[in-house]
């Protein structure tokens, strides 16, 4: 009894640390229950008093429950909030036939044609990397007037999100011992050509394949899988035109979580974030033929992508790794740092919401803060803080602008903070650790459930016109908005809607 009662008020006092995350209170969750076994078990062999048979019957009895637990269930990953999803371990996966390298593309995707009522979403975050996307005049009452399923079909496991151009929808994927770059018909989910690459990355947390979004230019298709690998495929056929282990090059290793970070196009060339030290964190290779025009950076490691920008009239690359960095977007050189907390993974691609400001933001307890720069006579690049809170910790979304107010998910809760104060407004609705894009002056939620939420972004309170159920199961993936269709997908499936619009 004085075990199991020490136990919840442990559990209940976790609750009045000041800005503990939900992620790092449910570690500290798991570690008291695993203590308060090993007691409830020390007082059972050793100091209970009860017959050495209950004592022995009892061990078994948990040894048993435990063993048996472990045969019959997998973990499958965690949530946002880094709670263990169990799995049968019977459980097969729906997709894992193999597929041809490169298929005939079939004439009617041919990405030239028209299609009602879409637009191109050819990178990640939309076409100005920015969580903004081309927009239809949507319906706000899906109830009716609801979504239209286009398509549905398993996928092989990633957290990758897909790109649109004209007919053609892009994404990637495992599929068995090799990540594929897979292309399909937007309209009905046909496949159009798929090309792989023998890698595979699997973490038991993290989960299996690619995280990254491919990104479309011109005629091309640049992807970049879990491992390193950067392809350059020719959009129409698929047909591979060149590749890049980015970590050889940049001598680093693949992340614990995968390589995460999108590929950005710049004029004449492809920029990655490398992870590496010694003037590698940054990239740039040419498009052409995939030779190297430059490099820069020594941040290491990160999740978030790169994303072009002009500051001060000047035009940069920030990269959110150990520190927020500004790279000349000619030579890779460093202009300007700000420092950020490290110990946890920085995900969210930078915002810049001024000519001069920038917002970061993070999860694990961290938060969000407005970054502004100056240049001085000389030429000489500096960074300030403008404010900081930790009441906007955006640990795998990306945070949109509108009206002088920031939007995002914090810790899975949507929050609005005053873009000028870093003053909390609201917070509300349990979304989990899901995607958001800003279409119009409306705001759709991929929520971790697969629900995707239409609301109204208003500084006073949360307003949620609807909402419906694109997938089952655990949704990590950005969702690519291309005019009123909608491309969804997760580690398991992939469906395709056209909201309603307005006449």
């Amino acid at each position: 009894m004085l075990i199991l009662v020490l136990t919840v008020a442990a559990a209940l006092g976790l609750r009045f640390i000041p800005h503990l995350s939900q992620q790092h209170l449910n570690i500290r969750v798991a570690q008291l229950l695993a203590i308060s076994l090993l007691l409830g078990l020390i007082w059972l062999l050793g100091l209970s008093r009860l017959p050495w048979r209950i004592r022995l019957q009892s061990l078994a009895a948990l040894l048993g429950l435990l063993g048996g637990t472990a045969a019959l269930f997998r973990i499958h990953g965690v949530t946002g909030d880094l709670i263990p999803i169990l799995e049968p371990r019977w459980a097969k996966r729906q997709f894992n036939e193999p597929t041809p390298s490169v298929s005939k593309t079939n004439a009617l995707t041919a990405p030239s044609l028209p299609v009602p009522g879409a637009a191109d979403f050819q990178q990640f975050l939309g076409p100005q990397r920015n969580g903004v996307a081309a927009f239809a005049k949507l319906a706000t009452n899906w109830v009716t007037h609801p979504p239209t399923l286009l398509w549905r079909h398993p996928v092989g496991a990633a957290w990758s999100g897909y790109v649109v151009a004209g007919r053609l929808a892009i994404t990637q994927e495992q599929r068995d011992q090799s990540e594929v770059v897979a292309c399909q018909d937007l309209l009905t989910g046909a496949p159009v050509w798929s090309h792989p690459v023998p890698a595979r990355y699997f973490n038991t947390l993290a989960g299996e394949g690619p995280r990254a979004t491919p990104t479309v230019s011109s005629n091309r298709v640049f992807a970049q899988g879990a491992t390193g690998m950067l392809l350059c495929l020719d959009l129409a056929s698929g047909k591979p035109i060149w590749s890049r282990d980015v970590f050889k090059d940049a001598q680093s290793s693949i992340p614990s979580w995968g390589q995460s970070s999108s590929p950005l196009i710049l004029g004449d060339w492809v920029i990655i974030a490398a992870g590496g030290r010694n003037d590698h964190s940054l990239i740039a290779y040419r498009t052409s033929d995939g030779s190297i025009a430059w490099h820069g950076g020594d941040e290491g490691d990160t999740y978030s992508s790169p994303l072009h920008a002009s500051l001060l009239g000047t035009p940069q690359i920030l990269l959110f790794a150990g520190s927020l960095t500004s790279h000349d977007a000619t030579t890779g050189k460093v202009l300007w740092k700000h420092p950020w907390p490290g110990g946890h993974p920085h995900v969210a691609t930078p915002l810049v919401v001024s000519s001069s400001d920038v917002v970061i933001s993070s999860g694990y307890g961290t938060g969000s803060a407005r970054v502004r720069v100056a240049r001085d006579t000389n030429g000489t690049w500096s960074a300030k803080q403008v404010w900081r809170s930790n009441r906007l910790k955006a640990k795998f979304t990306n945070l949109v602008v509108l009206d002088g107010f920031l939007y995002g998910l914090d810790d899975g809760i949507m929050a609005c903070l005053d873009l000028g104060t870093g003053e909390l407004k609201w917070k509300d609705g349990k979304y989990g650790h899901g995607q958001v894009l800003l279409c119009g002056s409306l705001l759709l939620v991929m929520a971790e459930s697969g629900e995707v939420v239409l609301l109204d972004p208003k500084p006073d309170q949360l307003h949620e016109l609807s909402r419906f159920t694109a997938l089952t199961g655990k949704t990590w993936n950005p969702p690519a908005l291309a005019g009123e269709l909608i491309v969804t997908r997760n580690d398991k499936e992939a469906a395709c809607f056209r909201l309603p619009v307005l006449p």
